[in-house]
């Protein structure tokens, strides 16, 4: 192309989000000039899903589950007023257990907690991993560890770098609160606990709600049914 026809494309293709600050130069990528005509059904198909998902279309036929991440980001895209209560009345209690664990109100005993170790697999381990990575700084009030896979390797590896662990809080994360992968990393876990005398499992203010968060608790506290506590500080939260 003559360097007039690459102005005229770029001029034609440099893609502007100026509420961003961010500009996009697409020109000098291989499309033909009938590209985005062609691709137009195809994008508005994909809008109208998306906003069917939005809309709180069940999306994982097998759990009968509607997929709404973006929800947890802006729970007023939530489809009904119970899931925007439930999110930000999640949200609250997250942040209360948060900071009631940095301000001693939940504590190892009569300590407080120095490290948090996260035990999930895919998307329940890598958000956290991804925000820890992007965020954390040496100057966090705790240290942050992951059982992010079954490799027993691994699991030594981070139980070697866990300098107190009487003073870690234990996180598992399970959407289904069934993830096999993910009981194995609690159960290993709960070894490592009780191989120094320590309870995985202590009754405690928790952040936790709804029959799947009830099932990791009653798993990590070996027990069942009205045997078991309400929740957890040293086992799942």
């Amino acid at each position: 192309m003559s360097a007039q026809s690459l102005w005229e494309r770029y001029q034609a293709h440099l893609v502007r989000y100026n509420d961003l600050g961010i500009w996009l130069d697409i020109s000098r990528m291989r499309f033909g000039e009938d590209f985005f005509t062609a691709m137009t059904p195809r994008v508005e198909e994909a809008f109208s899903r998306m906003h069917e998902l939005e809309a709180g279309a069940i999306a994982n036929p097998d759990e009968n589950r509607m997929v709404g991440h973006y929800w947890l980001r802006n729970p007023a895209l939530a489809p009904t007023a119970e899931l925007r209560d439930e999110i930000d009345t999640t949200r609250e209690d997250i942040r209360k257990f948060a900071a009631d664990i940095h301000g001693g109100k939940v504590t190892a005993g009569s300590v407080k907690f120095t490290d948090v170790l996260l035990i999930g697999i895919g998307g329940s381990a890598l958000g956290p991993q991804f925000i820890s990575q992007a965020l954390g700084t040496a100057a966090d009030a705790m240290e942050v560890h992951f059982l992010d896979n079954t490799d027993p390797d691994g699991f030594d590896k981070t139980f070697d770098v866990i300098k107190h662990l009487a003073t870690t809080l234990t996180v598992v994360i399970s959407k289904s609160g069934g993830t096999k992968e993910t009981r194995n990393g609690m159960l290993e876990a709960q070894a490592k606990y009780e191989a120094q005398g320590l309870s995985f499992a202590m009754p405690s203010p928790s952040p936790a709600r709804g029959a799947s968060s009830t099932r990791w608790r009653r798993r990590a506290a070996g027990c069942a049914g009205s045997q078991c506590g309400t929740g957890s500080a040293a086992g799942p939260p």
